[in-house]
This record gives structure tokens, sequence and C-alpha cells, in this order.
């Protein structure tokens, strides 16, 4: 049974070297992923596990740090779902390599790291292969070998990172805007309030969703359910938005990042099943999703809003293991501190 581990070691790098993560992440490893996560238009999961690395680590990052970062990094990458092609045709035009060689040229990364193949960032523009069984590392290359795909950093596919903040009478948002038209950015429209995405794929199928709407999909959060993905959501959305109608969605669940070209404000914090001003929206309520001033509102009074009935999500559905991880569900912390369960709200 030993065997297997060995080769596995003499395959790596010829010995049994230890690098722990205490060694790795550090503040400019940190930068480094963010740095990576905006040019290659990354998932959106990255907003939540990055501020949990870090406070495992004693190192407090925030949404903010990836706005203010996503407006220097620019879009390097086009790879679904910012583009039509995947990870396999992206690494087939220069990959990471090449990524990691035009962020650290332009100065966007910090090669002065460990990582867990040694000291350096810079190792991580060759890549592995294997030569008689051995291991070898070639310099990958210096140039894309797509363009459509990969670009550098003196001709992006766009100026920033396609990440924004949005802050306003309904929380905390983050939402993806690298695959979003100009004329999306900004949308305002009365809400259709669902309480399980289910609810509102059932509502189109209906032809119910021929209008302009923003829909309000909640007790999706950390603390609900556990933030099922909402990928399904995207087509239907998609659809409205080419007939024509302004749609967006605002939701305390999660997309990964497949939110696409429908403008989405996700990980809205503090979220429904917490309080949260979400579980006081109502159908036709005025909403207004703003990537450009980084707003998020409701044409409402916040002490109107909050004098209203608090919505009470249904029972979760059992099944499926769900009831072993109950607790978990009660112990996580709000999206923008890292849906954590070791760590109280920042």
């Amino acid at each position: 049974m030993a065997a297997a581990p060995k080769r596995a070691i003499e395959i790596r790098d010829g010995s049994n070297a230890y690098t722990p993560m205490s060694q790795v992440v550090d503040e400019k490893a940190l930068v480094n992923a963010l740095a990576g996560l905006l040019a290659t238009g990354g998932s959106t999961n990255h907003t939540l596990h990055l501020i949990a690395m870090g406070r495992a680590a004693g190192i407090q990052i925030r949404w903010e740090d990836f706005d203010d970062l996503s407006r220097v990094t620019p879009l390097i990458a086009k790879v679904y779902p910012n583009g039509s092609e995947d990870v396999n045709a992206f690494h087939a035009a220069g990959g990471m390599a090449f990524v990691v060689r035009q962020l650290l040229d332009a100065g966007l990364a910090h090669d002065d790291v460990m990582t867990v193949a040694g000291p350096g960032l810079r190792r991580f523009q060759t890549e592995p292969f294997l030569e008689s069984g051995k291991l070898v590392w070639r310099e990958g290359t210096a140039k894309s070998l797509n363009p459509d795909i990969l670009r550098p950093v003196d001709d992006p596919f766009q100026g920033n990172g396609g990440l924004r903040l949005l802050s306003g009478p309904l929380g905390r948002a983050v939402m993806k805007t690298s695959a979003v038209k100009n004329e999306h950015l900004v949308i305002e429209a009365p809400a259709l309030v669902f309480d399980d995405q289910d609810d509102l794929l059932a509502a189109y199928h209906r032809g119910e969703l021929n209008r302009d709407f923003v829909a309000v999909v909640r007790f999706q959060g950390p603390r609900a359910n556990g933030m099922p993905e909402l990928h399904s959501l995207t087509p239907p959305l998609g659809v409205l938005l080419d007939k024509g109608f302004k749609v967006a969605l605002v939701t305390d669940g999660r997309m990964s990042g497949a939110s696409g070209k429908v403008p989405a404000a996700i990980h809205v914090t503090p979220e429904a099943a917490d309080g949260g001003p979400l579980a006081y929206v109502r159908d036709g309520d005025l909403i207004r999703v703003d990537a450009l001033k980084g707003t998020l509102e409701i044409k409402l009074a916040t002490h109107e809003l909050m004098a209203r009935d608090r919505a009470v999500a249904g029972p979760t559905q059992g099944g499926y293991g769900r009831e072993l991880f109950g607790l978990m569900r009660r112990a996580a912390g709000p999206a923008d501190a890292g849906a954590c369960t070791l760590f109280e709200a920042a």
C-alpha cells in the first residue's frame, strides 16, 4: 500500500517536503488569489471562500477589497460563463502559466510568496510534464495561443475584473458584471418574490414572467438551506432579457459566477433567514439594482419596510442528508464574513 504514495512523491518533486498551510497563506498570497480570480472572471464562490481562508489565517479581507482590486485588474480570460469555451480550451490557449506571467509582469501579483510547489509564484508560469516517467517543468507560453480566450493585460477583454460590491437598504451583495451588457447594468423594476427557485421556474413555464421585474429569491443563504446552486435560473431569465424585458435577480443565495449575462445581486447579507430586509420585500415593491453606482435599493423608506410582517421560510425539504447539517446551518456566519461556522460575524 505504500508504493502509491511513494510514487506520487517521486513524480511530484523527488522528495517528501512538507509545506503547511500556515507558510502558504499570508497577505500577499491572498492578494494573488484575488487578482487571479478577477483576471480570469472566476467563481463568485471565492467571495466567501477567500474571506474564510483569510480569517482562518488571522487575516481580514472584505468585499470592499474585491471591489477595489476589480477596478484595477483587467479581465484577460474569456471562459464559460463569461465566454463559450471551457477550461480545457483555456488551458490549451496558455492557461494559468500565461495568466501568472501576465499578472507578475504587470505588477498585479506578488512573486515573493511561498506556494505548495516551493518559493516564488513564478513557478506557476511553468507547466508539468512526464518524460520517461519523470516530472519535468517547461516554460509556459508567453503569448496567447488563442486571443479569443486569453489576452495580455495591455489588450484585455475589459479594463476591470467585472466584480462589484452593491450596498443599500436591502443589504450588501456582490455582482458579477463581466458578461453583463452595459444596458443591463442598471435595472429598476417591480419585485416578484419567490421563496424557492422552483417557484420561479414554474411561473416562467406558465408564461407569467413576460414583463419587467426584479426576481427576489430569498431563503437561499447559508443559514437557510445551505445555499443550493441557482444555476437553473440563468437560462429563463436570459431568455426574458433577450425578449427585451428589464430583468434582474436579487438573492441571498449563490450562483458560482454562472449568472452570465443576467444582472444578479447575489449573497445578499444579512440573509432573509436571519431577519434581513429581503424577508420584508413584497411583490410590486420597486427595486433598483445599479452596478454602475454600486447600489441595491428599494423605493420604500426603511422604517416602512421593516414595519411589515416578516416572511418566514417554509419547512426545509427532508431527505438527502440535509438533517445532518442542520447544526452547521444554524451556526453559519453571514456571507460577507465567509459563511463559515468557525467565526462570529465580523
